[in-house]
């Protein structure tokens, strides 16, 4: 049997043999994960180990591989945004909304402006509860657990106005074809008015806390660096690109949601180490804030919160016991009579992780002939043995940590 179809425990036992007392070291085997509690997710990696550096990694995914993408493949359209939740659920409503302009592409719909406003809202308040976390968490794998705990509390606020938008929290199953289910509350404008009022101030300290910390710079700096041209390669996006000094950003190279309204900055680093993956974060953090507060300045009057398709939008549900058109339309969009396009459309978006694309060819039929979800940590993850290859065992979860890989996103 070929060397490289041999499990990695045991081409590293025969390398351990091979170079025993050589040097007078002794090299090892060491599983992280798949359950520990520092991989922040699923999934095993075999080290090589010389003492605490680790001479070669070897990833394994599949401990939670869930067959979304052929569960997509015998759903009808509108029933898979719960398995799009599923793949990074720090940030859903972004899931969620990409599936669904998606679908508005190959159907040709329209949505109003007021709504696509209202979808730049809660895709950047999703952003934002993902940066808060993935460096939060970064804080607490290098030692710091104070940063965590008083900014966690933000994140139970932005789920409090999902739950105004939506009734969910984590897996929020948010909007629909042309829109959302219905208009936002009252109540949801005045929470997210509070959280505006009150989180840059906490994001700030919380800022202070990190970025001018001797042992958080000591532990991150020239850490998991990975330049501009080998993250190309490996087809990085998002932040961890951005952090190697690659101003990609999705909504400005190809603006969805009337993103071309609003003014920001794509932040960029140079080193493209895990303290640069840090920083830009936090930097895109304020910018969402930013395009935020501009969404609710320029939101056009009115109250439309979905386009005019009743071909593609369930009628409320007092209408349908009533009107016999109402009635009509909810049969068919139910048993899938509706009919689609046959076509073949790729829409991406600029998830709190990189480039969330989903890949749709209908033949028209009730249900995606074939739907493929490209999930950036999927990408991320295999660059990660080079990236920890020479470094210590400690640098090896922070490295991690600072690619915010999200197991869901992994497996589909």
């Amino acid at each position: 049997m070929s060397e490289l179809l041999l499990p990695p425990e045991h081409r590293y036992a025969k390398i351990i043999k091979e170079r025993h007392n050589e040097d007078g070291s002794e090299l090892s085997i060491l599983n992280l994960g798949p359950t520990h509690p520092a991989t922040h997710g699923i999934f095993q990696n075999i080290l090589l180990m010389d003492g605490e550096k680790i001479l070669e990694a070897e990833p394994t995914i599949g401990y939670i591989h869930r067959a979304f993408e052929k569960i997509a493949e015998n759903r009808p359209f509108y029933q898979i945004t719960p398995l799009t939740d599923r793949m990074n659920y720090c940030s859903s409503p972004i899931n969620n909304l990409g599936w669904w302009m998606t679908l508005e592409k190959l159907l040709g719909v329209e949505v109003p402006k007021r709504a696509q406003y209202l979808r730049v809202i809660v895709m950047e308040l999703a952003r934002i509860a993902d940066h808060l976390i993935c460096n939060s968490i970064l804080g607490v794998d290098t030692g710091a657990y104070t940063g965590f705990l008083y900014v966690f509390q933000f994140r139970e606020k932005i789920y409090e106005i999902y739950e105004e938008i939506c009734g969910a929290r984590l897996t929020t199953n948010m909007g629909r074809i042309g829109g959302f289910e219905r208009d936002w509350s009252p109540e949801a404008f005045r929470k997210l008015d509070i959280f505006l009022e009150e989180f840059p101030v906490a994001w700030k300290e919380f800022e202070n806390l990190f970025e001018r910390n001797r042992i958080f710079i000591d532990r991150t700096v020239n850490v998991g660096a990975i330049t501009a041209e080998k993250a190309l390669a490996y087809g990085f996006t998002g932040p961890n690109l951005r952090a190697a000094g690659v101003d990609y950003d999705v909504r400005v190279a190809q603006p969805y949601s009337s993103y071309e309204d609003f003014d920001f900055i794509v932040p960029v680093g140079k080193s493209g180490d895990t303290y640069d993956r840090f920083c830009v974060r936090n930097a895109e953090v304020w910018e969402s804030l930013s395009i935020i507060k501009q969404a609710l300045a320029k939101m056009p009057a009115g109250n439309e919160y979905h386009a005019d398709v009743p071909e593609y939008y369930l009628p409320p549900k007092e209408d349908v016991y009533t009107t016999m058109e109402s009635l009509i339309y909810h049969f068919k969009i139910v048993m899938g009579e509706v009919p689609v396009p046959v076509g073949e459309v790729y829409h991406p978006v600029e998830g709190a992780n990189g480039e969330i694309g989903f890949y749709l060819v209908s033949d028209g039929s009730r249900t995606p002939y074939r739907l493929h979800f490209r999930r950036p940590c999927f990408i991320y993850y295999q660059a990660y043995p080079e990236m920890i290859q020479g470094a210590m065992l400690s640098d090896a979860i922070v490295i991690l940590s600072s690619l915010n890989v999200i197991a869901g996103e992994l497996d589909a």
